[in-house]
C-alpha cells in the first residue's frame, strides 16, 4: 500500500504540475497574442496533449488512486481517502467535464479565446489545487 501511496503521490504531483505550468504562464502567455494566434496555439496544444505522456500520467495516475482508495476505505486510512477523491473528482471529473468540452468548443471556433481562457483557467486552477493538494496527502502518508 505504502509503493501505491507513493506512486500515486508522484503521479498527482506530475500531473499537478502540469496545470501549475498552465495557470501560471502557458496561459497567461497566450493571453499576450492576438486572439487568433492564441486560439490556434490553444489547439495545437490540446491536439498534442492527447498522446501517451499526458493520457497515461493522467489516467495511470486516476487507476492508482482507485485502486488505492479502495483499499484506504477497507482500512479506514481517512487522509489517502481524501487524497484519492481529490484526485478523481478535483482532476479527472473536472478535466472530463468542464475542460475537456471548452476545449472541443475552441476546436470547433464556437467562442473566441479570452473568453475560452476565462472559464478554462479557472477549471485549470481547480485541476491544478487539486492534483498539488493530493500529491500532499498521499505523499506524506507514503
Amino acid at each position: 500500500m505504502r509503493a501505491l501511496a507513493l506512486a500515486g503521490g508522484v503521479g498527482c504531483a506530475v500531473v499537478g504540475g502540469v496545470f501549475f505550468a498552465f495557470s501560471t504562464f502557458v496561459l497567461p502567455a497566450l493571453r499576450r497574442l492576438p486572439d487568433a494566434d492564441a486560439a490556434r496555439a490553444m489547439r495545437s496544444v490540446n491536439e498534442l496533449a492527447v498522446r501517451p505522456p499526458l493520457v497515461l500520467a493522467l489516467f495511470g495516475t486516476a487507476a492508482a488512486v482507485t485502486v488505492l482508495g479502495v483499499l484506504a476505505v477497507r482500512r479506514g486510512e481517512v487522509r489517502l481517502v481524501a487524497g484519492c477523491a481529490a484526485y478523481l473528482l478535483g482532476v479527472v471529473v473536472v478535466t472530463v467535464v468542464a475542460n475537456v468540452p471548452l476545449n472541443d468548443r475552441l476546436a470547433r471556433g464556437q467562442n473566441g479565446f479570452a473568453e475560452f481562457a476565462r472559464a478554462w483557467a479557472g477549471w485549470n486552477h481547480v485541476r491544478t489545487v487539486a492534483g498539488v493538494g493530493a500529491a500532499v496527502l498521499l505523499l506524506t502518508r507514503a
